[in-house]
């Protein structure tokens, strides 16, 4: 995630951390290439270029901007959603720390806690398709016998079951047992939010669309602007082009929130935040340090 203090007009105007430029540079400039070749047919073979009327590029950008703004804000939805649920995470671990004080046993409060690491480590490393069981295995109590198939539902469900032996054998209360087991529950959610924006992207049919309908419209549009622009044409040509291709860009970027692009959630600097928030109840120190922007990218 790009972490910038309020930008002046030159940072605006010049930066490139976090902008989309990079990414959509040789789009545009290919198009600005075929507008400035069709300026020169048009001024050297005027006989040969037929002009063309702006009113349905008009009409037109006017629509694609329209499902853009919709594509674009369905995809912030999700980016937006995937914090929201990391953020309700902190809640639910800092909660189950909070509550476990009433385990007398230090040792298995220890295990536990430190089990919510691992689950937070498991949750990062699968939503960027990385190994969720040597993500979280450092964590892990060496009796732990956690599978791979779904790391971080057997982390919550072991955490579970040390939960209901507590309560069987009346070392905490009922009623905390049912709060702990609450916490658990909420993380399951969260895992369960998590997975569902990483696994159910948008209709492929829509994004297909509106691909395909920006570079129809701006390699056409040279055609409408040559004749009464010049060579003016290739400029606003960049300019439509650069709107376009960025807008579609940032929606792919923001469409999938848990992954290394610049502008995905620091879901490591929200996992470091939790180990730091663990290791700080079970008194140990010195904590971790806590992930900082690094040239203003905080991962």
């Amino acid at each position: 995630m790009i972490v910038h203090s309020r930008p002046d007009v030159l940072r605006v105007l010049f930066t490139l951390k976090g902008s989309i430029v990079k990414r959509i540079a040789l789009r545009c400039l290919l198009v600005t290439l075929l507008a400035a070749l069709i300026v020169l047919v048009e001024r050297h073979y005027p006989e040969r270029f037929s002009p063309v009327s702006a009113t349905p590029f008009t009409l037109l950008g006017l629509s694609l901007s329209i499902f853009m703004s919709f594509r674009n804000n369905a995809c912030y939805d999700r980016w937006w959603e995937g914090r929201k649920a990391w953020g309700r995470m902190i809640i639910e671990m800092r909660s189950f720390v909070r509550e476990s004080t009433a385990i007398a046993d230090q040792r298995l409060r220890a295990e536990l806690l430190r089990s919510l690491c691992g689950f937070a480590h498991a949750l990062n490393a699968g939503l960027r398709n990385e190994d969720p069981l040597s993500a979280a295995r450092p964590w892990l109590a060496e009796s732990s016998a956690i599978s791979s198939h779904n790391v971080c539902d057997g982390i919550l469900r072991e955490l579970g079951q040390h939960c209901s032996d507590l309560a069987q054998r009346q070392q905490i209360s009922e009623w905390r047992y049912t709060l702990l087991e609450q916490r658990l529950v909420g993380l399951s959610e969260v895992q369960a939010t998590c997975e569902r924006i990483k696994g159910t992207p948008l209709p492929f049919p829509y994004t297909l669309l509106l691909h395909r309908t920006i570079y129809i419209f701006c390699l056409l549009l040279p055609f409408a602007l040559a004749e009464p622009l010049g060579w003016l044409a290739p400029l606003f040509t960049t300019i439509v082009s650069y709107t376009f291709f960025g807008l579609d860009a940032i929606g792919n970027e923001l469409e999938d929130p848990f992954g290394r692009d610049e502008n995905d959630l620091p879901t490591d600097a929200l996992v470091r935040t939790i180990e730091r928030d663990v290791l700080s109840a079970l008194g140990h120190e010195p904590l971790p340090p806590a992930l900082v922007p690094v040239d203003h990218v905080l991962s």
